[in-house]
Parts: C-alpha cells; sequence; structure tokens
C-alpha cells in the first residue's frame, strides 16, 4: 500500500503572532516615548535660561538620541512586513495541503477498524523500533476475533490490513471493532499508540486553522493526520 507522510506542521504560526503582538506592544511604547522626548526638549528650549541657552552638543545629542529611535522603528516596520508576509504565504501553503487532503484516507489517533467487503485499514505509531509488533482486534463485546504478529517494524507511523478472517479462518462480520497494539524490543516494551483509518470528506476553515472532516470520525487539525493513504 503506498503512504506519505504529512509531517508539515502549523504549530508556529501561533508563536509569530504571539511575537507579533508583542512587536506591537514595543512599538507603541516608542511611539510614546518619542511624544514625551520631544514634550521634554520643547518645555528645555520654551524655559531655557537667556543668559545660559541648552549647550549645543546637549541638544545635538538628544536629537541624535530620538534618531537613532526613529531608525530602529523604521527597521522595525519593514521586519514586521516581512514577517507578516511570510506568515500570510504559510497559512496560504498549508491551507493548500489540507484542501488537497479531501478526498483521501488519512490516520488519525484513535482505536476503531470498521470491516468491510474489501477488509479493514488501521495503524500504529511507534516511538522506537521494535521487534515485536501485536495487533489485537477485539468485537463490540470486547472479545479478541483475531490477533495479528505484525513482527520487526522501524519507529514512525505504520498501517496494516485486516482480511476480515478471524483466529479460527473464518469470515469475521462486517462492522466496527477496536484494535489494542503491544510492541516490544530485546524483552522491554515500547511505547506504541492506536490510529484509525477514516476518509477525509470535508476541510473547515475557522478562526483558528483549518480543520478536516475525517469521516465519521469527527474534525482533525493538519497536524492531527498522522498518515495519508
Amino acid at each position: 500500500m503506498t503512504t506519505t507522510s504529512n509531517v508539515n506542521s502549523a504549530d508556529h504560526l501561533y508563536d509569530l503572532r504571539t511575537d507579533n503582538q508583542v512587536k506591537s506592544a514595543a512599538k507603541s511604547a516608542v511611539e510614546e516615548m518619542q511624544s514625551r522626548f520631544m514634550t521634554l526638549l520643547t518645555a528645555q528650549l520654551k524655559n531655557q535660561d537667556p543668559m545660559n541657552p541648552l549647550d549645543n552638543a546637549e541638544m545635538t545629542s538628544q536629537l541624535a538620541q530620538m534618531s537613532t529611535v526613529e531608525g530602529i522603528e523604521r527597521l522595525n516596520s519593514m521586519f514586521q512586513k516581512f514577517v507578516d508576509a511570510q506568515i500570510q504565504s504559510q497559512i496560504d501553503t498549508l491551507s493548500l495541503q489540507a484542501v488537497n487532503l479531501v478526498g483521501h484516507g488519512a490516520l488519525v489517533a484513535g482505536d476503531n477498524l470498521t470491516l468491510t467487503d474489501e477488509g479493514g485499514v488501521a495503524g500504529f505509531r511507534l516511538d522506537g523500533s521494535a521487534d515485536s509488533v501485536t495487533i489485537t482486534i477485539k468485537d463490540a463485546n470486547g472479545r479478541a476475533v483475531r490477533t495479528m504478529d505484525l513482527g520487526s517494524q522501524s519507529a514512525g507511523v505504520q498501517n496494516f490490513v485486516w482480511d476480515g478472517m478471524n483466529d479460527a479462518g473464518e469470515k469475521a462480520e462486517n462492522g466496527n471493532y477496536r484494535i489494542s497494539v503491544s510492541a516490544q524490543k530485546e524483552g522491554e516494551a515500547v511505547n506504541v499508540s492506536a490510529l484509525q483509518f477514516g476518509m477525509v470528506t470535508a476541510l473547515t476553515r475557522t478562526s483558528e486553522g483549518s480543520l478536516l472532516q475525517v469521516g465519521s470520525l469527527g474534525n482533525f487539525t493538519v497536524d492531527e493526520i498522522w498518515q495519508v493513504l
């Protein structure tokens, strides 16, 4: 079975937006500082002693300080525009990727497995490589119907197909089942999580990002799609 891993992440967009809010607050602080500076400088010029006017060097130094602040602010503004453009570009890219997932099968977190005449598909995610991976398929009453030994598997996301045969070699009834997965390496347990399969049927845009509807399994973000089949 051909699979394509989807590992693109949008988590960093939240961090960038948070950073933008911080910079915006800093911009307001700089503008306020400039206003206070001009107010103080004007007051100094109005109230200076005619017999002892404000020293030219001191005034030049103060004006240079204000010019430096303004220069930094212009630089920050240019950089902010660049960051905003990058964020929008990444949002557009992620949205396009999400749209392209509609109509494809996907593995998401969960332990459901639906058996049809063509069989059943599910998967698992290993935190490390394992020399033994065992899948147990249970019916609605929690009774084990089929135990599958998948042997050694590498770390990451893997999928498997159940042909629908039970441990007695008979065809199980079509319907909903649940899976449990265990893995070991050299006698030690390896952390493993079950993944369920569904078809991506729709895309919904929200204020928090794109949500993909995976059949009857519910809505998931792009980051929650572990594998596309």
